[in-house]
């Protein structure tokens, strides 16, 4: 199993209000921070990925998938292939943590 720590501070996807440069700045910084984190690392394929958010609040289940997708889509670009192809199994958790905290935790496994 490969396991990723990213010091990133992903915001609720599908609820940040944040200005059209804002987000695109912050959208190509996370997608490059996990393709090159991922790059770097052993991939098996097919596999299993599971991203956890770690933070002091909780998102609800589909902000939670939001605020992966710039980093699911870097490692799909890791990978060389669309975040859609049936080799991927992506799965979602969230970890609280002390305030002023934060972070993203990867974890890249071969399926069964």
């Amino acid at each position: 199993m490969t396991r990723i720590e990213l010091p990133i501070k992903t915001v609720a996807g599908l609820n940040a209000r944040e200005h059209f440069r804002g987000r695109a700045r912050r959208v190509k910084a996370e997608r490059t921070a996990a393709y090159l984190s991922v790059k770097c690392a052993e991939r098996p394929f097919p596999c299993v990925v599971t991203m956890t958010r770690i933070s002091a609040g909780v998102l609800d289940s589909d902000n939670c998938v939001g605020a992966f997708k710039s980093l699911r889509d870097g490692i799909a670009d890791a990978y060389g292939l669309a975040d859609n192809d049936p080799g991927f199994t992506w799965n979602y958790a969230q970890e609280k943590c002390a305030r002023g905290k934060f972070g993203v935790r990867i974890e890249i496994e071969a399926k069964p």
